[in-house]
C-alpha cells in the first residue's frame, strides 16, 4: 500500500502540488498553471518518478524537498544548517504530522483544497529538533512558506541556528534571471541574465532591505516580457539581512531565500523557537500578473487603500533645515491653496538638529526655533483643513544628543569602540527594554499631542558592527524583530497613524516593514525620468498607492537634470502624488496648473488605488514605456507613456492593454507642448481632449476625429493594434484617461479638474 499523500492547493489560476513520500519532507512537485486531473491521476504521476537506485538500497536519488537535507545526498546548499556543539548538523527529518487548515491529512491519499495553508510538523530525534513548515496559498494564488525551528533537546545544551533557507522549486525551462542592482538614488537598475548550474545569489548584510538590493527576483521561460512567457516573481519579506538566491543543479531548479544570520545570532534553548521570514512566490504569464498577485495581498493586508490618498506636500526639498513658524507657516497656506490634503514636517524640528551632526535621540522641538514647542505649527495645519505629518527616524542615534551622552550604553557596537560613523550617526539598541520604552514614550507623546496623523520613518544607515553593547554578540536579526514590534506597538497606541517606510529613499522595501506601514519612500531621486524607471520596478511588489510619488523642482538636486511642470506631474501622477518643492516661489501660471494636477488626481486617485496595473515598452529600448492602471470591471484606465531616450524610429504604434476587447472607449491626454515637429503628430492627438475635459457621464461621442466630439475606438483595436505616438522628441510623457462609453449619448456634465 502507498505511502504517498499528494495536497493539491489551487486558486485563481494557480495550482500548487505537494508531494509527500514515506516520512520525507514534501516536495514541490508543481507550481504554475492549474491542474485539472482526477486523483488517481494525481497518486500515479507522484508515484511515477520514484527511483529505486542500486538494488533498492545505494544510491537512491533524491527530489529536494521545500527544506532540502544533506543527509539524503543533496549536493547543494542545505535547507537547515544548525548545530549543537559541533554535532547535530545534518538532521534526518522524518514528517510526523500534515494538516490543512487544521484538518490532518492521512498518507495515501489526495487533498483538494482551494486558498488555504498546510502544516508539516517533522522531526529529528537524534539530533533533538523540530521543525514546522507552512506552505500557504492565498486567494490570489500568492505562493508563501516559513520553517519554525525549535530545540527539543532533553538537557540544557543550546541549538545554534546558522541559517534556514526555503526552496521553492520552478521547471528548469524557465531559463532567464531578472534581478536588480542599485545604489544610493538609483535604486532598481535592471539587470537579466541567463539561468547558469550552481548558485546565482543577492545577499544583503545591511540590516536593512539595502538601496542595492534586488528586493525581488524573477525566473522565466526565455523573453518573458509584462504580458508572455512564463515567470515565477519571488520575494523574501524581511527588512533585516537576507538572501535573494537561484540554484540550478541537476534537473533541478528552484528560488532559495531566507534570513542571513550573523554567527552566534539565534541559540536557542530547550523549548526555544526560530521563526525564520516568509518567503513568497508569484506564478503567472508575464510580469504584470504575476506582480498583480502581491498587489492584491498588500491591499488585502494594509490599510492604504482604506480611505483617498491624501496629496501631501513634504517640506524636505523645500526648506531643508532651514525651519522656523513662520516659513512653515506661509509654506502650509500656499500648500492648502494649492489643494495639499497633508504637510508633512521632515528632518529639522527637533532638539540641536541644525544639520545631520547632531539630536537623533532627543525627539522633542527644538527650544531655539520653537520656543512654544510644534503646537502653534500644529494648529495652523489644521485650520487650513490639512493633516499633519512629522519626520522620526527612531532606531538611530548621533553621538552628540543628550539621549547618548546620557546612554552611551544603548548604542550597538561589536567591540568596545563605536562602529564607524555613516550619516554622522549610530544605532540605538532597540533589544535594550529601556531603549524600546524611552523610544515608545517619545514617538506616542509626539502623536499624541500633535494629534499626528503621519510619521515618515527614516532608516539612514546601514548597520555595520551592530553586536549588544557589553558582549559584543551579532544583533541584527533582533534589532529587526524589535524595529517591527516597535512599530506594531505603536500602532496599537494609535490605530489611524499612518507611516511611511523611508530609508535614505528605497533602503528599506520588502514585506516585513510594508504589512505594518501604509507606504513607502522609492528613492530619494525625484527626477521623473529615473523616477519612471524606479517606480516601474519597485511597482512589481508594491502597488502604486503605496509609492511616495512626489514632484520637486524643476532642476533635480540629484541628477541636475531640468524638466518641466508637465512631466514631473505627468510621472508623479501614478503613485501617492504629493509636492517636495518650495511653492511659495510659483509664478502664476505654474501655481495655476500645479493645482490643477492636484484636482486631476483627486478626480483619479481612487482608480489608482484599486486598478490593475499593466507595462509595457521594457524589453525594446526603441519602444515607448508605459505603465498604466485598469480599473476592476474594464470601465477607465489611465496610463503613462514615455518616449525612448533614444530611437531610429520617429513614431510608434503604442497598444494600450487591459481593456475589455468588447466594449468603446474615449480617450483623453495631459500631454507636453511639443512630441515632434507638427507634421509628425497624428490627427488624434490634435483633437483629443485634456485630461478631465471629455464628458463625465460617459456618454458615447461620434466616431470620427474630424468631428467635434472626443474619439471613441473599441478596446480591442486600442489594446491590440493601439494608437500611434510622435517618438521624434526624446523623453516626453504623456498621460492618457480612457473611459467606456454608453451606448446611447447622453447629456455631458461640466468637466472634471483638468492640468
Amino acid at each position: 500500500m502507498t505511502t504517498s499523500r499528494v495536497i493539491h492547493l489551487a486558486a485563481d489560476d494557480v495550482s500548487v502540488l505537494l508531494v509527500f513520500e514515506g516520512e520525507l519532507l514534501p516536495t514541490l512537485a508543481h507550481w504554475g498553471r492549474r491542474l485539472d486531473a482526477p486523483d488517481p491521476d494525481l497518486l500515479a504521476w507522484a508515484g511515477s518518478t520514484h527511483r529505486t537506485g542500486m538494488e533498492g538500497e545505494s544510491d537512491v536519488p533524491y527530489d529536494p524537498s521545500l527544506l532540502p537535507e544533506h543527509t539524503h545526498g543533496w549536493g547543494g546548499r542545505p535547507g537547515l544548517s544548525l548545530h549543537r556543539s559541533g554535532a547535530a548538523w545534518s538532521p534526518r527529518l522524518s514528517v510526523q504530522t500534515v494538516d490543512v487548515d487544521g484538518e490532518p491529512v492521512a498518507a495515501g491519499g489526495v487533498v483538494r483544497r482551494g486558498a488555504s495553508t498546510v502544516r508539516v510538523v517533522a522531526r529529528d530525534c537524534v539530533a533533538q529538533v523540530a521543525v514546522v513548515l507552512e506552505i500557504g496559498l492565498t486567494a490570489a494564488g500568492l505562493l508563501r512558506t516559513r520553517a519554525v525551528v525549535r530545540n527539543e533537546s532533553e538537557g540544557s545544551d543550546h541549538l545554534d541556528v546558522g541559517a534556514v533557507c526555503l526552496a521553492l522549486a520552478v521547471p528548469t525551462d524557465a531559463r532567464e534571471v531578472l534581478d536588480f542592482a542599485g545604489r544610493w538614488a538609483t535604486e532598481k537598475v535592471p539587470q537579466r541574465h541567463p539561468v547558469a548550474v550552481g548558485m546565482h545569489t543577492r545577499e544583503s548584510r545591511r540590516g536593512r532591505t539595502g538601496l542595492d538590493a534586488t528586493g525581488t527576483m524573477a525566473i522565466g521561460t526565455p523573453g518573458f516580457d509584462s504580458r508572455s512567457g512564463e515567470v515565477w516573481l519571488c520575494h523574501v519579506g524581511f527588512g533585516g539581512n537576507h538572501e535573494h538566491a537561484v540554484e540550478r543543479s541537476d534537473g533541478h531548479l528552484a528560488f532559495r531565500g531566507g534570513e542571513l544570520l550573523l554567527p552566534g545570532e539565534v541559540r536557542l534553548a530547550r523549548g526555544e523557537e526560530y521563526s525564520s521570514p516568509w518567503v513568497y512566490g508569484s506564478y503567472a504569464e508575464g510580469l504584470d500578473a504575476a506582480s498583480h498577485r502581491f498587489h492584491r495581498f498588500l491591499r488585502d493586508a494594509s490599510r492604504a487603500t482604506g480611505r483617498p490618498r491624501p496629496v501631501t506636500l513634504n517640506i524636505w526639498e523645500a526648506v531643508l533645515f532651514d525651519q522656523d513658524l513662520d516659513t512653515l507657516a506661509e509654506l502650509a497656506t500656499q500648500a492648502a491653496d494649492l489643494g495639499v490634503e497633508r504637510f508633512v514636517v521632515d528632518d529639522g524640528w527637533f532638539r540641536g538638529r541644525r544639520d545631520d551632526h547632531a539630536g537623533l535621540g532627543d525627539w522633542t522641538p527644538d527650544p531655539d526655533v520653537w520656543p512654544d514647542g510644534l503646537g502653534p505649527l500644529a494648529e495652523h495645519v489644521r485650520s487650513l483643513g490639512m493633516e499633519l505629518g512629522l519626520w522620526v527616524e527612531p532606531e538611530m542615534i548621533n553621538e552628540d544628543s543628550d539621549l547618548a551622552r546620557a546612554h552611551p550604553d544603548w548604542i550597538l557596537r561589536a567591540r568596545p569602540q563605536l562602529p564607524l560613523r555613516q550619516r554622522h550617526q549610530q544605532v540605538l539598541d532597540l533589544t535594550a527594554a529601556d531603549a524600546f520604552a524611552h523610544v515608545l514614550d517619545a514617538l506616542d507623546r509626539l502623536v499624541t499631542d500633535l494629534d499626528l496623523a503621519y510619521l515618515k520613518w527614516d532608516h539612514n544607515r546601514d548597520l555595520v558592527d551592530a553586536g549588544h553593547p557589553g558582549s559584543g554578540a551579532a544583533a541584527v536579526h533582533e534589532q529587526t524583530l524589535a524595529a517591527y514590534r516597535l512599530i506594531d506597538e505603536l500602532r496599537v497606541r494609535h490605530p489611524r497613524l499612518e507611516i511611511e517606510s523611508c530609508a535614505s529613499g528605497g533602503g528599506r522595501v520588502d514585506l516585513g516593514i510594508l504589512e505594518r506601514t501604509d507606504r513607502v519612500h522609492p528613492s530619494d531621486n525625484h527626477d521623473p525620468l529615473d523616477r519612471s524607471r524606479i517606480l516601474r520596478w519597485t511597482g512589481l511588489l508594491v502597488p502604486p498607492e503605496m509609492l511616495g510619488s512626489h514632484v520637486a523642482s524643476a532642476t533635480s538636486s540629484v541628477t541636475g537634470r531640468t524638466h518641466d511642470l508637465h512631466t514631473r506631474c505627468a510621472i508623479a501622477f501614478l503613485g501617492h502624488f504629493g509636492i517636495e518643492w518650495d511653492v511659495r516661489g510659483l509664478g502664476d501660471a505654474d501655481r495655476a496648473l500645479l493645482a490643477r494636477w492636484v484636482a486631476a488626481y483627486k478626480d483619479n486617485r481612487q482608480l489608482v488605488a484599486t486598478g490593475r496595473v499593466v507595462t509595457s515598452g521594457d524589453a525594446d529600448a526603441d519602444a515607448p514605456s508605459l505603465r498604466g492602471v485598469v480599473a476592476a470591471d474594464g470601465s477607465e484606465a489611465l496610463y503613462t507613456i514615455v518616449t525612448p531616450h533614444l530611437s531610429a524610429d520617429s513614431r510608434r504604434r503604442v497598444r494600450l492593454p487591459g481593456l475589455e476587447p468588447d466594449r468603446r472607449y474615449r480617450i483623453e491626454a495631459a500631454q507636453p507642448e511639443s512630441l515632434g515637429p507638427p507634421w509628425l503628430v497624428p490627427q488624434w492627438l490634435r483633437t483629443v481632449p485634456a485630461l478631465g475635459e471629455g464628458p463625465s457621464d460617459s456618454s458615447d461621442s461620434p466616431d470620427s476625429p474630424d468631428s467635434s466630439g472626443p474619439l471613441v475606438l473599441a478596446g480591442d483595436l486600442l489594446t491590440r493594434t493601439g494608437l500611434d505616438l510622435p517618438t521624434f522628441h526624446p523623453e516626453r510623457v504623456v498621460l492618457l484617461r480612457v473611459v467606456a462609453v454608453t451606448t446611447t449619448p447622453q447629456s455631458v456634465n461640466p468637466p472634471r479638474s483638468r492640468p
